[in-house]
């Protein structure tokens, strides 16, 4: 498939999920069997809007930085893009570190955790695009090809705790709408401490 029509097909709106309400705060977290939580430790979990979004990149490069300074808590980021776009963007993007990579390309764990599918204005409004512009100019992050999933799909975190609990839930607002992942933290009761980022490497997350 060429890059073009791989481009056309991120636009198509995809099949409609059953989208569960999303967990609150204090309530159990969903479970399915393509995302096993710990029990020994609390859980950060980011689930991404699709491999080749700027703010996807940014919020999986927050991930990264904090999965490398604090090993007493599990990371995840899901990806509902194909297993091998999903890797090779994650290389792309710097390298997963301590994030255990999830891929749920029929979105069967966005559903459950209440994530559906977003609409125009969410997707690309006007302030969504000038956030865009804005983002590449000051830390050169920009749009890259989207190899597998869509555009539509909402993304969102939450904080787990070693119980199962949810501890704190995000679902995005707009595609722009980065979640506050010292927040997340915070509300497993883990300081958080400005760490510079991770330098990059190549290995891929399979």
């Amino acid at each position: 498939m060429s890059s073009l029509n791989q481009e056309w097909e991120s636009f198509k709106t995809p099949p409609a999920k059953d989208v569960q309400p999303v967990p609150k705060v204090g309530e159990k977290a969903p479970v399915h069997p393509n995302l096993i939580l710990p029990s020994d430790k609390p859980t950060v979990i980011v689930f991404l809007r699709h491999c080749g979004c700027p703010f996807a990149e940014k919020a999986f490069k927050n991930l990264t930085t904090l999965s490398t300074h604090h090993k007493d808590v599990h990371f995840v980021a899901v990806s509902h893009s194909s297993p091998e776009a999903t890797e090779r963007w994650v290389v792309q993007v710097g390298g997963n570190w301590e994030v255990e990579v999830v891929v749920d390309f029929e979105r069967e764990l966005y559903a459950r955790w209440g994530l559906g599918i977003s609409n125009t204005w969410h997707a690309v409004g006007p302030l969504t695009l000038w956030r865009t512009l804005q983002l590449g100019k000051a830390e050169g992050i920009w749009n890259r090809p989207t190899e597998s999933g869509n555009r539509w799909q909402t993304g969102g975190a939450f904080a787990v705790t070693k119980d199962g609990d949810v501890a704190w839930a995000k679902v995005a607002a707009s595609a722009d709408d980065l979640p506050d992942l010292d927040a997340a933290l915070a509300s497993l009761g883990v300081q958080v401490r400005p760490k510079p980022p991770p330098e990059p490497r190549t290995d891929g997350f399979l």
